[in-house]
């Protein structure tokens, strides 16, 4: 199998979704309970970026390994990364999703936990619908993943109420969040194509720091966003009061002065909504924010390029991860 570009693989990706478990809304076959299967249908029907499976599959590939062995287990690291948004969107009382009401808001947060628990059990089905050699490896990676995701997502939870978080404490969290799941997408994608441990870990490295850059990217794009192609309401973690990378960056360069007024308005639950997200964002703007953090995701990109300056993958191939991989965290605002 032989692509093109990286627009392909996720054309298969998504034909594969299309076809879950024989239960796809294009079929209209519903299994029962339809309180447990149509959220799942549903959210995996909000499309999205594939970029976890994008990833895995575009691994193998660039290591010249068996596509057909990878495609199951992308289909299972995306089936258990939108389970964790089920539980995130819960969590975070988040009313949209990728445009669209989220599971726990158009049906109930009982619904969407019980639905994302079968999406867990189904994640693991799927990754393990492969090749046997590889089944004991994978599922290495995708146990040490979810319990790390688990840290991520406590130490999220336990910042809300923390006094302080600094830029160190806010990216070991969304290493864990977020990037280790990109990173394992790298490293599964490598074990499938064969390729020695010294490589595996390389790719998982790069997917770490080309993780950590989406995700600051991705607060960035809460505030400077255009909602109609971002899929989320502007400014929502600022109502919440979530401390980003984005907002932790803004008090690390304030004076002190700025530092409080900051801290008084993104506390507050008294004023309007647009008055809070306007003011908040009218300090980030005086502060120059969001040009010092593109400025930290450059940095983490100069680490991931130079972690794989020197693999032993062929050049063109090569580049079109490093292409892929650049094109996520250089989104339009």
């Amino acid at each position: 199998m032989i692509f093109n570009s990286t627009s392909e693989i996720t054309g298969i990706i998504n034909t594969e979704i299309a076809k879950l478990n024989n239960f796809s809304s294009n079929m209209h076959i519903i299994k029962e309970p339809s309180n447990l299967y149509e959220p799942i249908i549903y959210a995996m029907g909000q499309g999205g970026k594939r970029i976890r499976p994008t990833m895995l599959v575009l691994s193998c590939y660039i290591n010249d390994g068996n596509v057909e062995d990878a495609i199951n287990p992308a289909i299972g690291l995306e089936v258990f990364h939108n389970f964790t948004l089920l539980h995130d969107d819960i969590m975070d009382k988040a009313d949209i999703r990728r445009g669209n009401p989220t599971v726990y808001h158009k049906w109930n947060t009982n619904i969407a936990i019980l639905s994302g628990d079968a999406m867990y059990a189904l994640a693991i089905k799927y990754l393990t619908k492969t090749n046997t050699e590889f089944v004991s490896p994978i599922l290495d990676v995708f146990y040490k993943t979810s319990i790390e995701i688990c840290e991520g997502q406590q130490y999220d939870a336990d910042f809300e109420t923390a006094q302080n978080v600094s830029v160190e404490e806010y990216t070991k969290m969304i290493r864990l969040k977020t990037a280790v799941a990109l990173a394992a997408a790298m490293k599964v994608g490598a074990i499938i194509a064969k390729r020695d441990t010294i490589l595996q870990e390389q790719l998982y490295q790069y997917g770490i720091n080309v993780g950590i850059a989406f995700q600051i990217v991705d607060d960035l794009l809460d505030v400077y966003a255009d909602t109609s192609v971002f899929g989320k309401k502007r400014g929502g973690d600022i109502l919440c009061c979530k401390k980003t990378f984005v907002y932790i960056k803004a008090l690390e360069l304030a004076d002190e002065q700025t530092k409080n007024e900051l801290i008084r308005l993104y506390n507050s639950n008294d004023l309007d909504p647009e008055v809070k997200i306007n003011s908040v964002i009218d300090i980030f703007n005086k502060l120059n924010v969001k040009e010092a953090v593109e400025q930290v995701v450059d940095e983490y990109h100069a680490k991931a390029d130079e972690i794989i300056a020197n693999v032993d993958i062929e050049p063109s191939k090569l580049k079109m991860l490093v292409e892929y991989c650049n094109k996520l965290s250089h989104r339009n605002y």
